[in-house]
């Protein structure tokens, strides 16, 4: 396989964030670019949650939160159970990473589930595609009220500062755009329905703005001489571990509710998948750049290895895989 083809064959999405990642190592934004840039970034955020809005139905976020038995569970697993896996894992990862990377996997354990990828695996695996769009959608609606406030209650003392400013910035940036997205699901619905293409490239250039950000303000702050190969191979394994906990607990949690295998499957990867897609504009919004470059490293490990997992995975659950 060429170098072009195999580019061609990762996740778009992923795609993106490579681009910002080595842009923002090369031309790192500084000075009072900084200034423009967060305004920028704070654009696109409130762009993509609008455009959030006006995607999902309401009648499908009163429906799935209708639907207890596997929601709640699914919620529970996600926020508590997850995010208890990501305090163990912060506390083991504070002596052998750099303090604000250490953190990030505490960051990671308390985001929401993804939306897209976790629904396209379902699919592959022959899940409840419906049940998997509308749970993974009410739970990253969740996460904008939960994640920070339950970051913050188990970071305590290291949670860098989270405080009132940055809660109206949430409502401010992430809250208010989706709301209006709602109301003005009439009016410009039918838009969005029809330019798939351009709504997914759209939403995919506002987490690379977030992430070029952020990687700016970590790079100017030394990131690369701070996470060393050691410090990289040690995050890495934290991470494969963070992976078995995910996907090895959203499997067996499923099993034990005696889940349907259609919804079975929907919850596995409902439940082990983690959304950069909220964890950098949260991050952004949150954080100085320096520091929310730091706490994206395992999110972004995370997202690509999730990725790689999830595609073998979804083959060897469906019955009946494409051939």
């Amino acid at each position: 396989m060429t170098p072009a083809r195999f580019f061609g064959s990762i996740d778009p999405l992923v795609r993106l964030l490579l681009v910002a990642i080595v842009l923002a190592t090369i031309l790192p934004v500084t000075g009072e670019g900084r200034v423009i840039a967060r305004f920028v970034s704070d654009a696109a955020i409130f762009l993509l949650f609008f455009l959030n809005g006006l995607r999902l139905p309401r009648r499908d976020v009163m429906r799935g939160i209708g639907n207890w038995r596997f929601l709640m569970p699914l919620f529970i697993w996600c926020f508590a159970g997850m995010g208890l896996a990501g305090w163990g894992l912060w506390q083991a990862g504070m002596t052998i990473l750099p303090e604000q990377v250490a953190l990030g996997l505490l960051f990671l354990g308390v985001l929401p589930s993804t939306v897209q990828s976790a629904t396209a695996y379902s699919s592959l695996a022959g899940g409840n595609v419906a049940t998997s769009v509308v749970a993974a959608a009410v739970i990253n609606v969740a996460g904008v009220f939960v994640t920070a406030p339950l970051f913050a209650l188990a970071a305590g003392t290291a949670s860098t500062g989270i405080d009132i400013g940055g809660l109206e910035r949430i409502a401010t940036i992430l809250l208010l755009p989706f709301a209006l997205g709602q109301l003005a699901q009439g009016l410009a619905g039918g838009w969005v329905k029809d330019h798939k293409p351009l709504v997914s490239w759209m939403d995919r250039s506002s987490i690379a703005i977030a992430v070029y950000v952020a990687f700016s303000g970590a790079v100017e702050q030394g990131l690369w001489s701070r996470v060393d190969l050691a410090a990289w191979a040690a995050l890495v394994a934290c991470v494969a571990v963070f992976l078995l906990v995910g996907f090895g607990g959203s499997w067996l949690l499923g099993g034990l509710l005696r889940l349907e295998r259609s919804d079975h499957i929907s919850f596995l990867f409902a439940g082990a998948q983690k959304s950069i897609a909220l964890g950098a504009p949260l991050a952004t919004v949150l954080f100085p750049p320096a520091i929310a470059g730091l706490l994206l490293l395992p999110v972004l490990v995370y997202h690509l290895l999730q990725l790689v997992l999830s595609a073998p995975l979804a083959n060897r659950l469906n019955p009946h895989p494409a051939t």
